[in-house]
């Protein structure tokens, strides 16, 4: 792939992984689009599946399985150090504990249900792509793109919503009104896909072309 591949892998994962984090992190805080409740970091978290279909699509599946299994680790360890941080003793003197615990202190249930989203999406989601990509014998970039994205959102509404919020409150709007949300997103991202993988392989071509 050579050096300049190898550092545009470096900066997709780094962008996967720093994207999950701050999407964990941030969506603490509720926001409304369009009437829709959704949780702040919602765009962050679609990031990271841009990132992976660009890394499918360009190192292929096992490297994207790699990056999603560094994602969930840094997922955990940001977690863990953070709940550690909440159960640290604040300094006499600093009284903001509970303001800290109210936006850092994600209920078990809250994070069981990311963690367990996270994993079976994301993974469903390298799936979807080599799958389709089969399919069109590895044409069609934009079908493939939208169509693993798109199911992978779903997945990942699905199961974090209904464990998340299962008998606390309706979950079948909130499922709904977070999967428009992403599709649109989704469907958004398509040119970006299409622009990092053209930049990616632009200077192998130019080789290619240099040589011939």
């Amino acid at each position: 792939m050579g050096k300049d591949n190898s550092l545009a892998f470096i900066l997709l994962a780094s962008l996967f992984s720093g994207s999950l984090v701050i999407a964990s992190v941030i969506s603490s805080k509720i926001i409304t689009i369009g009437g829709v409740v959704l949780p702040a970091g919602i765009l962050a978290y679609c990031i990271t599946f841009v990132a992976s279909d660009v890394i499918s699509e360009v190192w292929g599946k096992e490297k994207a399985k790699q990056v999603v299994l560094g994602g969930f680790a840094a997922l955990v360890v940001c977690l863990g150090l953070i709940h550690l941080a909440l159960a640290w003793p604040g300094a006499v003197f600093w009284d903001n504990n509970e303001a800290y615990a109210s936006v850092l202190g994600a209920a078990p249930r809250i994070i069981i249900a990311s963690l367990i989203a996270y994993l079976i999406s994301q993974n469903h989601d390298v799936w979807a792509f080599h799958f389709w990509k089969r399919v069109f014998n590895g044409k069609h970039l934009w079908i493939r793109n939208n169509l693993s994205t798109a199911s992978s959102q779903i997945i990942d509404s699905a199961i974090f919503i209904t464990i998340a919020f299962y008998g606390i409150m309706p979950i079948l709007p909130l499922i709904i009104g977070q999967v428009m949300v992403k599709l649109i997103i989704a469907f958004m991202d398509t040119p970006v896909v299409y622009f990092v993988v053209w930049l990616i392989r632009r200077p192998v071509k130019q080789k290619m072309a240099d040589c011939s």
